[in-house]
């Protein structure tokens, strides 16, 4: 039997950005706080000396362990869903900080457009332009109103960056200078500069210089290491939540953090959560921690799961389209990041010093910064090169056409070593009906709890964006002088890899609670105490990486759990939403 804990003022389900920015802001205003976080506890000395491209990149020792629990997956509501079992075919982070602690560090806000994409394509081209069965909507929320939570992340976050020339308004410039350019960058910006585009500096979580951020925390300047991505950062130069919001979190006195702690259902009572069930996973004991408010702060994957398997919400029914619990599933993964890889005879580039987030982009093609009258999708992405250092075992690029073995492939490997640069394009991706989360009827966890079965399939919207990007990587490739372009090819289906971790929707936001599970506070329709915060409110994904946008809706639902403690209702009213959402 469970052990029933003291109650507290607010438990939270998950320690990375959005977890730890909520623990972070409760404990700060007075409120007694409990994260809970499955994984074990690790700080940034846990990380000194460990640049161990084998233990990381190769054998994923960060992402999480897919035995005891994993995803199914499937294209199409007739087959059955299969167990996603390596950590090559799906990055999920794990211990404390979670995700937010392996990540590269790009950053960027989301466009205007990201937030009212249904309202702002009709305005432009016309209700046509929405193509039958996706499902799209606005937020319930515009980039104005989203501003002052992007700055406050980016502060926290200590974000180095310079102005993009095609870039929406900002209230205060970034906290910290650009990162330097490298040649290859300078090569990039220099290119798409003389093509007619607009390019500029990643903004990066890898930061230009020291600094200390406005809850006191003090980050190091990025030594250019290389060891960003699937690495925690033993510098304490790349901003996560080890070296901002946790330690804020614990200094308040206010806020209690427990490892290991497997959270299996949400308790609710009369329309009121009440608190969590979890299992500590080093003893197998069960515990009750009750709770005035509880924040499912986790990614997406447990969030859209623990609704599910709490029976909160009406779980999403793709034969009637009705329901909100797994609908609007989204995410940049497979067909995304597509783009065209250059060989260079004469150029030779240091590529084996970088950074996660150091690099060149653009936004022409970006949201709506260029005209779809003739394009048969909407939205668009970012075009960028990144430079994140080369690792010696996985860094083997040669020209398409070359064996992948024997003397060929040595040599071609030897002389292509610090000559091959990439640009890939971060197209958005839209909601459709067929794409969502269920609980999978056939397998479990350890604990007898259903696994989540994710059905998710590509449209031709998907592909004509990804081959529009494509076209368009390569001739920037080709104006950068490349002697040989590779272009990327486009994917027929989705081949349930769930790379690079951009997994979104489920639990998504709106105004509308017969389409929308939680409103613009991320506070759920049903049950108005419980506040589920990260990528899962995403309704449809932008077209960039997604970390800024998670950050200041995390902010935002950190005031919204703080008003509803003093005041305890519903924080927006619904509205009845238009069709396509």
């Amino acid at each position: 039997m469970a052990k029933k804990l003291k109650k507290v003022d607010v438990v939270v389900v998950g320690s990375g950005w959005a977890g730890g920015i909520v623990s972070a802001e409760a404990a700060k205003a007075g409120y007694k706080v409990v994260t809970l976080e499955r994984g074990k506890p690790v700080d940034r000395q846990d990380y000194i000396g460990v640049k161990d491209e084998l233990r990381y990149t190769d054998r994923y020792e960060m992402m999480q362990n897919l035995a005891p629990e994993t995803i199914t997956s499937r294209n199409n509501l007739d087959e059955e869903a299969l167990p996603v079992r390596t950590r090559k075919e799906m990055m999920a982070g794990t211990d404390l900080g979670g995700g937010s602690v392996h990540w590269a560090g790009a950053t960027y806000r989301w466009k205007p457009i990201d937030f009212e994409l249904r309202s702002k394509t009709i305005e432009r081209y016309g209700e046509k332009k929405i193509q039958e069965g996706m499902f799209i909507r606005d937020w319930g929320i515009t980039y104005d109103e989203m501003e002052p939570y992007y700055d406050k992340w980016e502060k926290t976050a200590g974000i180095s960056g310079e102005p993009d020339p095609l870039g929406d308004k900002r209230s205060n410039d970034w906290p910290n200078p650009p990162m330097k350019e490298s040649p290859a960058v300078k090569l990039f910006k220099d290119t798409t500069k003389k093509m007619g585009y607009h390019p500029y500096q990643v903004a990066s979580a890898n930061l230009s210089q020291s600094y200390k951020n406005p809850d006191g925390e003090t980050l190091a300047q990025c030594m250019f290491c290389s060891f960003c991505t699937q690495y925690g950062c033993d510098f304490g130069a790349k901003s996560d939540p080890l070296v901002t919001v946790i330690p804020t979190a614990l200094k308040t006195g206010n806020c209690e953090i427990r490892t290991h702690s497997y959270v299996r259902r949400v308790l609710h009572e009369n329309g009121k959560a009440t608190g969590v069930m979890y299992v500590d996973l080093r003893t197998g004991l069960e515990y009750i921690q009750p709770a005035d408010v509880v924040v499912l702060g986790a990614f997406a994957f447990t969030n859209n799961r623990l609704l599910h398997l709490s029976k909160i919400g009406e779980p999403y029914n793709p034969e009637t389209r009705k329901g909100v619990i797994g609908r609007n599933y989204n995410g940049q993964f497979g067909i995304t990041f597509l783009g065209a890889r250059g060989f260079f005879e004469k150029k030779k580039f240091n590529l084996f010093m970088g950074a996660g987030a150091l690099g060149g982009t653009l936004s022409d093609f970006a949201g709506d910064n260029f005209d779809h009258t003739d394009l048969d999708f909407i939205n668009g992405g970012g075009i960028e090169l990144r430079q994140y250092g080369h690792g010696p075992i996985a860094t083997n690029a040669v020209p398409k056409g070359t064996k992948n073995w024997g003397p060929e492939f040595k040599e071609k490997s030897l002389h292509y070593t610090n000559r091959s640069l990439v640009v890939w394009y971060t197209m958005a991706t839209m909601s459709w009906w067929h794409n969502y989360t269920s609980l999978d009827p056939t397998y479990t966890d350890d604990f007898g709890d259903p696994l989540l079965r994710i059905t998710y399939k590509y449209t031709d919207h998907d592909r004509a964006m990804a081959k529009f990007g494509i076209e368009k990587c390569t001739e920037i490739m080709k104006e950068m002088g490349a002697d040989i372009v590779d272009p990327d090819e486009v994917p027929e289906e989705f081949d349930h890899v769930y790379d690079g971790g951009h997994y979104a929707g489920g639990v998504s936001m709106g105004e509308d609670p017969e389409t929308s599970a939680v409103n613009n506070y991320l506070q759920m329709w049903d049950m108005e105490n419980l506040f589920v915060v990260g990528g899962s409110a995403f309704p449809q994904f932008g077209g960039h990486h997604p970390t800024a946008t998670i950050g200041a809706l995390s902010y935002r639902a950190s005031e919204g759990i703080i008003n509803y403690l003093k005041d305890p209702k519903l924080l927006t009213q619904p509205k009845k939403a238009a069709a396509n959402a």
